[in-house]
């Protein structure tokens, strides 16, 4: 009976469930990407979080950078090497060019002694991790591929006779094409991890892909991953998240009498709602009834916004009677501007993520997805969107978000396509034009699992918010955009040719 692979968790936060489990125990694997892909930063992390979160001690074997240099570096990190150093749980073999040393000739490359240091280095300190970062400056000195196979064979063996687990960093040339620099790295080594640092719509995203994992199993294809000053490198995996929240029958206020009615008696209290519609038509007076409702119940609410700042939501709240500053400070909200370019959509997840864990919510509203929209690519956001609406339905909180459409009159936005299918709730704002005039328009489209109004109403907006009036009657086509009136007699004939069941609406 073969006996399965060990595994070695990496500590890297969301790597080892990529990796499922973590890195194959007592083997080497190769860390290959381009410049500013993480490849150093990746490994000197394997090493700092094997000491500080396994007490497993490290030696890092440096062709390039001297140790000083590496030492400096990762302090911004959060690492302090020097320490760990003295306390003789890390420790460096330093094979990087030194000032004013001639360079090796062709052939002359000395692997033997190298290998002699590193094993006396293992010894000393007692070493279960190791890294070799860059091997690409020692093979460089080598006659040919094939030399450089055999010098790569050479020392993967002798690793593994030292019974480390390991990881060797590789340059490559380009985000496609060969895996490494000399086209013969990825068939030495046991495992191969790609890093990509892709530019995407003149945005850098960076990702983590296993290629191979020899004898063992692993998740395919790309993870995005951000590094994050004072922690290092956090990967985020979408097969991380997983249907396993439960659902309540538990009804929360919208901030709205009648939109609760329309919706059956309000969100059920672990739903994500979606509020679309054009620019002025009341999406973000929709957010401050949302918020003034929980907190009027005593709820903690959270509100991040992206378009605003913190003294125009202010403005705009107390416009409708509502009172942002004595909700902050009796404890029941949160508001944290941010402006959408200032980081990565990876970045905003992972900051996001730690406001709702340390304020605890209750309820949180985000106004508005559509500018983080503009700051990634559609495949990045849609990344976002799921990533966000699953962690905030764990919580078992209600979310509400903001889209905006890009026309006035009907269509839908980009962001309704990427989220809906994540959503509960989707909520409707059209304006609708009517002898010159503009009027506004409400339609719930979706409110899964529960009866809704499947009318669109007429809403009017004052000093004291939103009013929802009757169901516009003599218009077709007002979520389109292209309106067409009908008599009276006509509209009769109609309502009884598709009169609705009293079902309930999912």
């Amino acid at each position: 009976m073969t006996l399965a692979i060990e595994k070695m968790r990496s500590e890297i936060p969301g790597f080892d469930h990529v990796a499922h489990g973590g890195l194959p125990r007592g083997r080497t694997t190769l860390i290959s990407g381009t410049a500013g892909s993480a490849k150093t930063v990746f490994a000197a992390q394997f090493l700092s979080a094997g000491i500080d979160l396994a007490d497993e001690h490290g030696v890092f074997v440096t062709f390039e950078e001297a140790p000083g240099d590496l030492r400096q570096n990762m302090l911004g990190l959060g690492w302090d090497i020097r320490k760990w150093e003295s306390e003789g749980r890390w420790a460096f073999v330093d094979a990087s060019p030194q000032p004013g040393e001639p360079p090796v000739l062709t052939g002359g490359y000395d692997l033997g002694a190298l290998l002699a240091r590193i094993e006396h280095a293992i010894h000393r300190i007692g070493a279960t991790r190791i890294v070799l970062d860059s091997v690409g400056g020692m093979l460089a000195q080598l006659p040919d591929t094939a030399t450089v196979r055999h010098e790569l064979f050479r020392i993967a063996l002798a690793l593994k006779g030292m019974g480390v687990t390991s990881l060797i960093t590789a340059e490559r040339l380009g985000e496609d094409g060969p895996i490494a620099r000399f086209g013969v790295e990825e068939f030495v080594a046991d495992n191969v991890i790609i890093l990509r640092n892709h530019l995407e719509q003149e945005s850098r995203r960076r990702t983590v892909e296993i290629l191979k994992f020899r004898g063992t199993d692993h998740q395919k294809g790309e993870c995005p991953f951000t590094i994050i000053p004072g922690e290092g490198i956090v990967v985020i995996p979408l097969s991380a998240i997983e249907l396993k929240q439960r659902s309540s029958d538990r009804r929360v206020t919208s901030g709205n009498n009648d939109l609760d009615a329309m919706c059956g008696g309000g969100f059920f209290r672990d739903s994500i709602i979606l509020v679309s519609g054009p620019t002025g038509t009341g999406k973000t007076l929709i957010t401050t009834g949302f918020i003034a409702g929980g907190a009027d119940r005593g709820e903690r609410c959270l509100l991040l916004a992206f378009e605003e700042s913190r003294e125009q939501l202010v403005r705009n709240a107390s416009g409708w009677g509502i009172d942002y500053e004595r909700m902050e400070a009796e404890g029941k909200l949160k508001v944290v501007c941010a402006y959408p370019e200032a980081a990565s959509l990876e970045d905003h997840l992972i900051w996001i993520k730690k406001l709702i864990d340390e304020h605890r919510p209750d309820r949180v509203a985000v106004d508005s997805l559509s500018a983080l929209e503009r700051v990634a690519s559609l495949k990045s956001f849609r990344e976002f969107a799921i990533g966000l609406t699953s962690f905030i339905k764990h919580r078992e909180i209600p979310g509400l978000f903001t889209a905006t459409t890009s026309t006035l009159l009907g269509g839908s936005s980009i962001t309704e396509t990427h989220i809906s299918t994540t959503t509960d709730s989707i909520i409707l704002l059209r304006y609708v034009e009517m002898y010159g005039e503009m009027r506004r328009g409400l339609a719930v489209l979706k409110m899964r699992g529960s009866h809704h109004d499947k009318e669109i109403r007429e809403f009017t907006i004052d000093g004291r918010g939103m009013h929802i009036g009757q169901a516009f009657r003599n218009i077709f086509g007002i979520l389109s955009g292209n309106f067409t009136r009908v008599s009276p007699g006509e509209l009769e004939r109609l309502d009884e040719l598709f009169r609705d069941d009293d079902g309930p609406g999912i």
